[in-house]
């Protein structure tokens, strides 16, 4: 996934989604803790399959590093494409190319996969399914260039929407939800500049109207596929299949998707999920949430934020030690079962 390093105060972070918006996550000193609500019963939901949802995290890994312009991230993307049509989802490709903040020019790709395309209303799931190309975040020196795994910031959001996917495509029609879900897989949303670990380098693209962060999500914003696409909401996954993860209320989701983001809590609540699901409020954070609540559809960000400490990000966050080695089936549990759930609670 990507976030940056700089957290911003509500009025700014309101004007950027005016103006542009995705440099780095950023924090703000901002943190409030509430007890849970009172459980409500929820209806019958599909059981969502952490094991499967492993599997298909591993998978992605196994290609290598996702960077734009490998052979890894075509033939990841490929695969992809393949696995959401064989659940029987429409799927669509969404071809771009753009130039990093570095000056190299990529061959990217969204991937839309649409599960019951007709019906009328509708919830986004956003992630992103590139790598960053560079561990600048590494507490090892030697690494700051090498590739990274992306494990968690990247596939395994990917994987808890395939695990959701595939558990949807399986239900009858009397079982499925009532909404249909668009799988939305925005590319190029790693290789941003990085203000704290990358000030030798120049961004090239500062001025310009474009961000260096989330390249996938500003171009699909710009170019709405399918075409003037609208969602009762959206939830973005990012690095959510950590052990130990943990998911709190960040200020921009709470400002623009406060209804969502309450049912989604109070699901978690309900499932046994409070000690991923923090009833904490904290900061806003620039990523692909603030281009998609840009487009109108009201987006929350789930994604790893430490529990205790001045850390905003895990330790693993852009670094190589972001490998299949932390991923844990508990937390893609927490997520992926709550995500599902979700759907069928109106």
């Amino acid at each position: 996934m990507n976030f940056r390093s700089l957290r911003l105060p509500l009025a700014a972070l309101a004007g950027l989604l005016v103006l542009t918006g995705c440099p780095d996550k950023t924090k703000t000193t901002e943190t409030a803790t509430t007890d849970a609500p009172a459980a409500p019963k929820l209806p019958k939901a599909p059981v969502f399959n952490a094991d499967s949802a492993y599997a298909f995290t591993a998978k992605q890994v196994s290609f290598g590093p996702r960077v734009p312009n490998s052979k890894a991230h075509v033939a990841c993307g490929d695969w992809i494409v393949r696995k959401m049509k064989g659940f029987g989802l429409k799927v669509m490709e969404q071809p771009f190319s753009a130039m990093t903040f570095d000056g190299t020019n990529i061959r990217c790709r969204n991937i839309i996969a649409q599960y019951q395309p007709t019906a009328a209303r509708r919830v986004a799931i956003f992630g992103h399914w590139d790598t960053r190309p560079f561990a600048d975040n590494d507490k090892d020196p030697k690494k700051k260039n090498a590739p990274m795994d992306g494990a968690s910031d990247g596939a395994s959001a990917v994987a808890v929407a395939m695990e959701m996917a595939r558990v949807l495509g399986q239900q009858p029609d009397s079982l499925a939800p009532n909404v249909g879900v668009d799988f939305i897989f925005f590319d190029a949303e790693d290789w941003g500049h990085d203000d704290t670990t990358q000030q030798d380098l120049k961004n090239q693209l500062d001025g310009s109207g474009t961000d260096s962060w989330c390249l996938g999500s500003q171009y699909w914003t710009k170019n709405l596929l399918p075409a003037n696409y609208k969602a009762e909401y959206g939830v973005l996954l990012d690095m959510v299949g950590a052990k130990g993860g943990t998911f709190t209320r960040e200020e921009t989701s709470r400002t623009y998707a406060r209804g969502p983001l309450d049912k989604i809590w109070n699901t978690a609540a309900t499932l046994g999920y409070s000690d991923f699901f923090l009833f904490q409020d904290t900061g806003g954070i620039t990523d692909d949430h603030v281009y998609t609540n840009k487009a109108g559809i009201p987006t929350l960000d789930i994604y790893d934020h430490p529990s205790y400490g001045n850390d905003y990000f895990p330790a693993y966050h852009h670094a190589t030690t972001d490998n299949m080695s932390i991923i844990d089936r508990k937390t893609l549990k927490a997520v992926g079962q709550t995500m599902t759930q979700v759907l069928y609670v109106d």
